[in-house]
């Protein structure tokens, strides 16, 4: 186990980039961990590190990331307020000349990456967490969970908040021509007005303590 004794989000952070817990490591530029306040209500969680992201070590930085701000600020929810990371914290890509695209990681992968999912969420203890697409699903909500046939709904879930599963932004930039693009793009903005109701539904931030997890 690579995890550092101490589940706080620096103790993780400083840990992650010794981790050799699957083989992403090998050809990916770094371990990329997540990133927000550690206030943060809401927690975000991607499939993993796109190309930007791999090569800046900053999640949601790219395409999809700009995408989510755009949704984010649809749905009236500060950036202040939210964090965001991903289920498998290494790029996983093919090669195709010198463009290295995405590919998705396997069900060892995203096990082997779990536990430190996990740990940011216990550091955070978050009112909300939104999983955006399959990936992330399989990694919090188990394998039976289908993105395509369940997005946008409030799922059932081992975790101690409300949890919402939707699609993640780069799915919505992939489709496949404008008219898709367009129509993706509006259910997203759609699920995240939801998640922007319930955030308002939440007792005021000076009520919101994130657990003690600097204890042994």
């Amino acid at each position: 186990m690579f995890l550092p004794k101490h589940h706080t989000l620096t103790a993780l952070r400083d840990a992650i980039p010794d981790c050799r817990g699957c083989s992403l490591y090998r050809d990916a530029t770094q371990a990329v961990f997540g990133e927000g306040p550690e206030t943060a209500r809401i927690v975000i969680v991607g499939e993993q590190p796109g190309d930007v992201e791999d090569r800046t070590g900053h999640p949601f930085v790219g395409p999809a990331g700009r995408l989510l701000d755009v949704a984010l600020e649809s749905a009236g929810i500060p950036r202040s307020e939210v964090y965001v990371t991903n289920a498998v914290k290494h790029f996983k890509f093919t090669r195709r000349g010198k463009r290295r695209i995405h590919d998705r990681p396997t069900r060892n992968e995203v096990v082997a990456c779990r536990p430190w999912l996990g740990a940011e969420l216990e550091a955070l203890a978050p009112d909300i967490v939104v999983v955006c697409g399959a990936t992330a699903a399989r990694a919090l909500l188990g394998e039976a969970f289908r993105i395509t046939t369940s997005r946008g709904v409030v799922a059932d879930s081992t975790l101690s908040c409300w949890t919402f599963a939707t699609v993640h932004p780069a799915a919505v930039l992939r489709a496949p021509d404008q008219d898709h693009r367009a129509q993706a793009r509006a259910q997203l903005l759609a699920d995240f007005a939801i998640i922007g109701d319930k955030f308002r539904e939440l007792p005021p931030a000076t009520e919101h303590q994130p657990r003690d997890v600097h204890r042994a």
